[in-house]
């Protein structure tokens, strides 16, 4: 539902181009076309069809780029069109100096006439080796399958690892800590090979089936961002992975109806609310081959989670975080990969639930580590002795740190990414290791808005990416802590003119004062504005604790909602309480044991309270939607506050929270056994008999994230209450609704015809 898809639709336009071709019969004619086509463009509509077919709205990107060992230097790729392929090249951050690392030329095997396409690429420690990832494939969510080549730069050798393993099934491959070798997974076993003779050792045989090594299943991919499942001792002696054993796990079936002339069930172990888990456990084995050991890690392996776990620098130890089942406990053993003796050096606790964070930095040889927590009430940054025993803030304030981007243990400084005074941007701080003085803001006033950067491990310079809602991301490369800058490295000036022409009205932040909090919103008026009508309100929702919606960054530009307010619509969004915003702990775990109650509350104060305070927007004419939680808060809001909502749209939603995978739903919900009336209560599909206004839903026949399961249970308890609705289901898409030709386009065509036949548009 929930982490990371919820606007995946419409956020980025589809990369879709037509090319029409014409026959002009003359010069005059070609000249007349130009002119009238000229200024179309100058006055030229929003339409649908360039937003989700055309591509007219895409915008550039930088990258990837990897900062070089030597702190001075970085590398990306760049088109090189001899060969239709890219380029590896390396730039000099303070000259600019450009250099040809590795050519596309040499990246031909020799059984083929054109370059491997770099979909990604990791370079040795020395920088002497590159490894290149090509011919992905996706699983679940990411392209985490495909092909991986290295590319000796001292020899110019090129070679193709794995050849003997079926094509596109090698995943998360990484040289050892030599670059001698590359270890990677492939059809759930791990395997090592020496580049030297092209050796394939298969470490793990015993992989398939119910037993995944080094890689994850679903849940653990979904909920706790784990897809690379093994890690490379710091000599290279050893290898230390996660084993999953689905053997128990509810399995369940999504049917493809439309690629044959049977269905074919496609099968996929899916733990949901209550029900049994994966049991996941850690071990040890030799890169050379041989046994594995395991750590025997205390409680029921199918109760809890190891969420995290990695070697500590030059040490034979490794760390590991375990995860209770509710997720309100997460302890931190270290173990000893000779003896396999553990020890828990931290435990760490929550009234309600506790989010993993990869902030970990081991400081002064490895004697102190980093480690954020919201023991004081915000999100900071600690540093905890390597015993457990002293736990000492870096990070002070009231406010909370949304990403560690950098810590400089020699310099002396951690930098980060922090909102003190507006939750809806994001700006670069720094804060001295040691605790003392204040937060110093590095960002200059002049970027308002949100600020991201990929910074050089001596923290000297960075690529920094600044967007706000109406300036597409502009790439730029500064020299810090002055944060000067030193040259600009894409500025989608193109994009930014494109939607400049569109003479839109750009969303506007307001604050709405509910009562029990102050929430953050944003509207967007029709062009054509007139103060003395009344209009009708169209509200965006997200509201669970995954994300936010109401945020000062580009997001694609929000064409779509920009759209709507252009047909005439006044468009808002509003982030209840519990909505993941850097406004402290009390905010964000609000939510707990009630979602979807608490939130829809909240919403129906904010549209009450909004509805008072603008004499513009008419109370008969209410709409709300929303995708993913989003589609679950828009079918609680119609269901519980019909007098408010007149119409809604429900895309891709829970409808009972049972049927939900366990790891979201526990986490915000607590175990079923222990809130039975929450998850009830919670559950839009309890109050359908409610339904006064007008609703659609859309779903995915193909949906592994929310099945289609919920939206068919919806559709059975609105035809018992006898309830009429509009419903639309796309086969064989998934929670996204974009895969297969046109589906984009079609989905917002569909959407806006309800829209426009059931919440009549325009001023009155």
């Amino acid at each position: 539902m929930l982490s990371g898809e919820i606007r995946a639709a419409e956020s980025i336009p589809i990369n879709q181009k037509k090319m029409i071709k014409k026959e002009f019969l003359s010069v005059l004619f070609i000249a007349m076309f130009v002119s009238f086509y000229s200024t179309a463009q100058e006055t030229a509509s929003l339409t649908l069809a360039d937003i989700y077919k055309n591509g007219t709205y895409g915008q550039k990107g930088f990258g990837p780029v990897r900062w070089m060992q030597d702190n001075t230097s970085y590398s990306t790729l760049e088109p090189n069109s001899q060969v239709d392929g890219s380029d590896i090249v390396r730039y000099d951050a303070k000259s600019g100096k450009r250099t040809v690392l590795v050519s596309a030329s040499q990246l031909i095997p020799d059984t083929e006439k054109t370059p491997l396409e770099i979909s990604d690429y990791q370079w040795s420690a020395d920088n002497t080796k590159l490894l290149v990832f090509t011919n992905t494939k996706k699983v679940w969510r990411y392209n985490t399958r495909g092909d991986y080549w290295v590319l000796d730069l001292k020899t110019d050798t090129l070679q193709q690892l794995g050849k003997s393993l079926p094509e596109a099934t090698l995943m998360f491959a990484k040289f050892s800590p030599d670059a001698s070798k590359v270890g990677y997974v492939s059809e759930l076993n791990i395997y090592v090979e020496d580049l030297a003779d092209q050796k394939v050792l298969p470490i793990t045989t015993d992989g398939g089936d119910n037993i995944i090594n080094g890689t994850f299943d679903w849940v653990y991919e979904e909920e706790l961002s784990c897809r690379d499942g093994f890690r490379w001792s710091p000599d290279g002696e050893n290898i230390a992975y996660w084993q999953s054993d689905t053997q128990g796990v509810g399995t369940f079936y999504m049917i493809d109806n439309i690629d044959s002339i049977y269905s074919k069930p496609l099968p996929m172990p899916y733990p949901k609310v209550g029900t049994t888990l994966s049991a996941v456990k850690v071990g040890v084995i030799s890169s050379k081959g041989g046994d594995t050991k395991w750590f025997a890690i205390p409680g029921d392996p199918r109760n809890n989670y190891l969420a995290r776990m990695d070697f500590i620098p030059n040490s034979n130890e490794v760390m590991v975080q375990q995860l209770n089942r509710p997720q309100n406990t997460n302890k931190v053993w270290v173990g000893d990969t000779n003896s396999m003796a553990i020890n828990n050096i931290l435990t760490e606790t929550d009234k309600a639930f506790l989010d993993i964070h990869d902030d970990i930095r081991w400081l002064d040889n490895e004697k102190f580590f980093t480690w954020s927590s919201e023991r004081d009430g915000w999100l900071h940054l600690f540093k905890v002795s390597r015993d457990g025993q002293t736990v000492e803030p870096i990070t002070k304030g009231e406010f909370d740190v949304v990403n560690i981007d950098n810590i400089d243990a020699k310099g002396g400084y951690v930098y980060y990414i922090a909102s003190p005074d507006n939750f809806t941007q994001r700006y670069l701080y720094r804060s001295r290791i040691d605790g003392k003085g204040k937060a110093e803001r590095i960002t200059p006033p002049s970027n308002s808005g949100q600020n991201r950067y990929q910074i050089s491990s001596d923290a000297k310079w960075a690529i920094q990416t600044f967007e706000n809602t109406v300036t597409p991301p502009v790439y730029s490369l500064v020299s810090l802590p002055s944060h000067k800058e030193i040259r600009i490295l894409e500025d989608n000036s193109e994009l930014k003119k494109k939607y400049d022409a569109l003479g839109l009205n750009p969303k506007e932040f307001v604050k709405v004062d509910i009562g029990d909090d102050v929430l953050d919103a944003w509207m967007i008026k029709p062009k054509d504005f007139d103060t003395s009508k009344k209009y009708p309100l169209l509200f965006y929702v997200y509201g669970e604790p995954a994300g936010a919606t109401v945020q000062d960054n580009w997001g694609g530009g929000s064409l779509w909602d920009e759209y709507m307010a252009q047909q005439g619509y006044v468009v808002m969004s509003v982030d209840n309480r519990g909505t993941k915003t850097p406004r402290g702990n009390d905010w964000r775990k609000s939510i707990y044991g009630q979602i979807g109650i608490l939130a829809s509350e909240d919403q129906s104060k904010a549209a009450t309270e909004i509805l008072k305070t603008y004499d513009f927007l008419d109370s008969e004419r209410v709409g709300i939607w929303g995708w993913s939680g989003g589609g679950q808060m828009t079918l609680n809001c119609m269901f519980r506050y019909p007098e408010i909502y007149k119409t809604g749209l429900a895309v891709s939603f829970v409808s009972d929270q049972r049927l939900y995978d366990a790891t979201y739903q526990e986490r915000y919900m607590g175990l079923l056994k222990d809130n039975a009336e929450g998850y009830h209560d919670g559950s839009p599909i309890n109050f359908a008999q409610n339904l006064e206004g007008n609703l659609m839903i859309i779903h995915g026949t193909a949906d592994d994230n929310v099945h289609y399961q919920s939206f068919e249970m919806l559709v059975d308890r609105l035809i018992k209450h006898n309830k009429l609705f509009s419903m639309m289901s796309y086969p064989m898409r998934s929670h996204s609704i974009n895969e297969r030709e046109n589906t984009s386009y079609h989905l917002r065509e569909t959407m806006q015809k309800f829209w426009k036949g059931n919440l009549p548009a325009g001023g009155k």
